[in-house]
């Protein structure tokens, strides 16, 4: 049993000294790095995917040593987006924060760095994104209308107000409608990728609606994707 004891305790010293003798990234050392984040606003409504870019303000950033599952440390930026991390030993380190899809979805966005002891190395900047229309598309289109009143031509113009609608393939109902404005444009904004029909409708002599629809297909994200032109006859 004694034998057995001081066996143990011999394979515990020794554990001992190969931990304290790991010279593998983490705290414990005299190198620092150091960054900011900021952050891009995807707002919607803006029918050209435009964006504001600002500093993250307390905003949650980590770091991840070498190549552990599991990130080593986190910290809050400052008002003007910016973090420090300290004491680190020489290595390579992650550094990373998230932006949100209008989903919900978190998505890590990393920037890898490699010091020194004694160094001091600045983080390319992680620019992190989040908004409504963060990560989605938009269908655009054009209606052109020929007006008619009991059977006579009066006139053509751009369709203002006429009301247009969405669904997505396969699917019995629209899950969005809108009005076409005074140039005759409609918008479908905040769109995930997936197959749609877009439709209106048209109206005969008698003053009965037909649909019209145009289907598309949107593949990638902060995309605008143009229809050809609908052309619909209005009794009036």
């Amino acid at each position: 049993m004694k034998r057995l004891s001081k066996m143990i305790l011999g394979i515990l010293t020794a554990l001992t000294v190969l931990v304290s003798c790991n010279k593998g990234e983490g705290e414990g050392g005299t190198a620092s790095i150091q960054g900011k984040v900021m952050l891009v606003l995807h707002d919607n409504d803006n029918y050209n995917f435009a964006v504001d870019t600002m500093a993250a303000a307390k905003t949650d950033v980590f770091i991840v040593y070498g190549s552990d599952i599991l990130y080593g440390d986190d910290m809050e930026t400052s008002p003007d987006g910016s973090y420090r991390f300290k004491y680190l030993k020489k290595g390579e380190y992650t550094i990373f924060a998230y932006s949100t899809l209008a989903s919900g979805e978190k998505i890590a966005v990393t920037q890898k760095v490699t010091v020194r002891n004694g160094e001091t190395v600045t983080a390319p900047t992680i620019y992190t994104h989040e908004g409504k229309a963060y990560g989605t598309s938009m269908v655009r289109g054009q209606i052109w209308a020929n007006y008619v009143h009991n059977g006579t031509d009066r006139g053509s113009g751009w369709a203002y107000e006429h009301r247009v609608y969405i669904r997505r393939v396969g699917e019995p109902y629209h899950f969005d409608d809108v009005r076409v404005g005074m140039d005759g444009y409609f918008y479908f904004q905040q769109l995930l990728p997936g197959e749609y029909e877009v439709y209106t409708f048209t109206e005969n002599s008698n003053e009965v609606p037909s649909p019209l629809t145009k289907t598309v297909t949107v593949t990638e994200a902060g995309q605008v994707y143009d229809l050809d032109l609908f052309t619909v006859t209005i009794n009036v």
